[in-house]
């Protein structure tokens, strides 16, 4: 985790309101596992029942697009899939590997009061989303081969997405 990151910033405080136990990874240095670098994870999450989860937060501003379009940006780093996956199989069964999309909801766009993971944290307003990497891996496509970047089509994210307190709630 950045300190400075304000989408990773809203998503602790939001782990905390939720009563989570979790550990921030400091992601100053690289991880070693084995005798690879491998990126780090953001946050090891359990709790609040079975969930284990090894989360990597992407900060998106909604909506966002060329031309004002309302697009719910999920790209990622090829890097940042491959080392959720290589964490959690190294943490063993049930840890799962997560990628956490916060979206920081920009104004005048306004989401329905009550929708599920809406979070305001220095008064700002974020939306708490998550898909996992097993299901990301299965429908990501390239996005850009010079900068390392997968992305889900829109209608596989659609299928794919849901509030973060999903993932909380899951059964080992």
């Amino acid at each position: 985790m950045i300190r400075s990151n304000h989408y990773e910033a809203a998503f602790e405080a939001y782990l905390r309101e939720k009563q989570v136990g979790f550990i921030v990874i400091d992601e100053a240095k690289r991880s070693i596992l084995g005798k690879q670098n491998i990126k780090s994870a953001d946050f090891i999450i359990v709790g609040p029942e079975t969930a284990k989860l090894v989360v990597d937060v992407k900060g998106r501003k909604f909506p966002s697009g060329s031309k004002g379009g309302k697009s719910w940006q999920n790209w990622a780093e090829e890097q940042d899939i491959d080392g959720l996956t290589r964490w959690a199989t190294e943490f063993g069964t049930p840890f799962r590997a997560v990628l956490a999309f916060v979206y920081q909801i920009q104004p005048p766009y306004e989401l329905t009061p009550g929708t599920p993971d809406l979070f305001t944290f220095h008064n700002k307003t974020y939306l708490m989303r998550a898909v996992g990497v097993a299901e990301y891996r299965q429908h990501m496509r390239v996005r850009s081969p010079k900068w390392g970047t997968v992305h889900l089509p829109v209608q596989a994210f659609r299928s794919l997405v849901q509030p973060f307190s999903e993932f909380l709630l899951q059964p080992v």
